[in-house]
């Protein structure tokens, strides 16, 4: 019978390692993207204890909290694999849409760290953060926006998104089976993440280092979890809601 439960990331202090794990050794404090319906999975995140393979954790640095340290694995990996979808940054122009968002607020970040020339769209009280994050550019609406060489559509705006794309150019959506029809030459992929200790390790560096910034709703108790599962669903927050022992 399948068996899941609630929550993708973790992060917290190694307890226990399993034969053959040498590289992280027991009180090393790591972070991992964890899939609850994986078949070495019994449960989610939203436990005191959670098992997951050792290649898909990676020691949080110095300098990182726990808590922020939760926040990180699946949106940066995903906005991180979704980007690399996109070829050599090169200068080009990229659009982020919902690029407040989870995923869109790293995909400004590390498409700006890459060498792309980025611009947000979101609300104009994101402004400050999309600045923060290395947006050459923040915008409200798509009515004036032409000639970008990639979108990558954390929104799911999409045939909208298509048409500030230039001919030949390129589009990524975040949910495969939703994406629009290619018109004009445009290249139109998508992904499911997937969990990549290594990558993880490279954004948690980034984290330490200023690239990245931890976005946290709030904290909770494990106990009150239901309180943030609310605070979620009632909308309008930046950032992932973590749950503690």
């Amino acid at each position: 019978m399948p068996r899941s439960g609630l929550g993708l990331d973790v992060a917290g202090v190694v307890d226990e390692v399993g034969p053959g794990v040498h590289d992280i050794p027991i009180g090393t404090p790591v972070a991992a993207l964890h899939f609850p319906h994986a078949p070495h999975a019994a449960a989610g995140t939203a436990a005191e204890y959670v098992i997951v393979p050792a290649g898909d954790a990676a020691p949080v640095p110095d300098g990182v909290e726990l808590l922020d340290a939760a926040t990180v694995p699946l949106n940066a990996l995903t906005a991180a694999q979704l980007l690399a979808l996109l070829g050599p940054a090169q200068g080009r122009r990229l659009l982020v849409t919902g690029a407040a968002g989870g995923v869109g607020g790293y995909a400004v970040a590390l498409g700006a760290h890459a060498g792309w020339s980025v611009t947000g769209l979101a609300r104009v009280t994101d402004s400050s953060f999309l600045t923060r994050a290395g947006a050459a550019e923040s915008i409200t609406s798509l009515d004036r926006a032409t000639g970008f060489d990639a979108v990558l559509d954390t929104a799911l705006l999409q045939k909208a998104a298509l048409r500030p794309v230039r001919d030949h150019g390129a589009y990524v959506g975040v949910f495969p089976g939703l994406e629009p029809e290619s018109e004009r030459g445009i290249t139109v992929a998508s992904a499911v993440v997937v969990p990549d200790g290594d990558l993880l390790q490279d954004m948690l560096n980034l984290t330490a280092q200023g690239v990245l910034e931890p976005r946290r709703a709030g904290t909770v108790p494990l106990a009150e979890a239901a309180d943030a599962y609310r605070a979620f669903r009632s909308g309008g927050h930046r950032g992932r809601w973590v749950l503690t022992r």
